[in-house]
């Protein structure tokens, strides 16, 4: 094998040697066994919360084992390759080979970016809020672009994706919108993405064609956990309830099912108008607000450490991307500096890049 070729290939089997250490695959198979017991209880769904956790952890541990051990068969495979390449001489095998190089370094590259995921909420379902910011009705249209690239992102990765609630702007676009991402990871994942999103382009709203510059907001919460509910008194509840509506105001329900809260000591305002009752929404809005107060605690506790510790690096997070679309076609992270000019793709979803620097970078901020 050529040297600088065998370079790169040792490299690469460090990493997976590295990523095998993290997730620790003989561990994985005894993990699983134990939790495929338990799946088979016959009595496993008595208790749906209990049972839900068991097959959603045997599912992570499954698919985490399968892709390590497809990683490190093609390691193997492409090792040969390489070797029948130079053997006969075949320029076509060689190809192939290189080909196969670069795939499994991104495929090991995103596998390790998911060892990073260590935090206490990173494996949770993330609950993620998109409020349009200053530039008047081009931020409406900007916050419901960034509704769809998120949406597209998670369509491309099966994660579902449950719409809790949407504010539509009386000309285009939205005031805001609460979704939930339901997939083992999702909150490590996206969180990343939270701060404020900048947007530079001729406005299609100007009929003097001007260039508009607009802002979003992203906020993203972890999914609260049951065991972890806080009692909230009623005297610090105000509930209203309305008519769910369309775009531009359009009423789409007949009854007053919708339901806003409102946390009186913070300020807080959460509401939903997906579900068929109003009990159902407002159940629904009470689990965003509990999500959303603790992680206002947890961030409170984390300010008073980083204080003591003299650490700004939490400031990161007010305006960290922004996408430009005129004069040219740009969208850069702020803190990361990765940058990529095909903007088309980006809002159509493709934002993997984006987020894997953003969860390095952040890693390297803890250290």
């Amino acid at each position: 094998m050529d040297p600088e070729l065998a370079d790169d290939f040792a490299a690469l089997a460090a990493d997976l040697a590295g990523i095998e250490s993290v997730l620790g695959p003989d561990q994985m198979r005894v993990d699983i066994a134990a939790l495929e017991e338990q799946a088979s209880a016959p009595d496993l769904w008595d208790d749906q919360e209990n049972a839900q956790a068991i097959t959603s952890r045997l599912s992570v541990l499954q698919s985490d084992l399968r892709r390590v051990e497809s990683l490190s068969a093609r390691m193997e495979d492409l090792k040969v390759l390489f070797e029948l390449a130079e053997a006969e001489d075949d320029a076509d095998t060689q190809v192939e080979a290189l080909a196969e190089l670069e795939a499994l370094r991104k495929e090991i590259g995103a596998l390790e970016v998911r060892t990073l995921l260590s935090g206490e909420y990173d494996k949770r379902d993330a609950l993620i809020t998109i409020r349009s910011g200053a530039g008047g009705v081009d931020a409406a249209d900007w916050a419901e672009m960034l509704m769809r690239m998120y949406t597209r992102y998670c369509e491309r990765k099966g994660w579902p994706v449950d719409v809790y609630d949407t504010s539509y702007a009386e000309e285009a676009g939205i005031k805001s919108a609460t979704f939930k991402v339901t997939a083992p990871f999702a909150y490590g994942t996206l969180s990343v993405e939270q701060g404020t999103h900048r947007l530079v382009r001729i406005s299609p709203f100007d009929n003097q064609g001007r260039r508009q510059t607009s802002f979003a907001e992203v906020e993203v919460v972890p999914v609260v956990a049951k065991t972890e509910s806080m009692d909230i008194p009623e005297d610090e509840l105000r509930i209203d309830v309305y008519r769910s509506s369309g775009p531009g105001g359009q009423g789409v329900n007949t009854t007053d099912s919708a339901v806003r809260i409102t946390h009186i000591p913070t300020g807080i305002v959460v509401s939903c108008q997906n579900e068929r009752s109003q009990l159902q929404n407002k159940a629904t809005a009470m689990a965003v607000l509990q999500a959303k107060l603790l992680e206002r605690r947890r961030q409170e506790e984390q300010a008073k450490i980083d204080a003591l510790k003299g650490d700004t690096a939490g400031s990161w997070g007010n305006q960290m991307r922004s996408y430009v679309l005129h004069p040219y076609q740009m969208v850069k992270d702020l803190r990361t500096e990765t940058e990529t000019g095909n903007t088309s793709a980006v809002l159509d979803g493709e934002i993997d890049e984006l987020i894997e620097s953003g969860i390095r970078w952040r890693r390297s901020q803890v250290g």
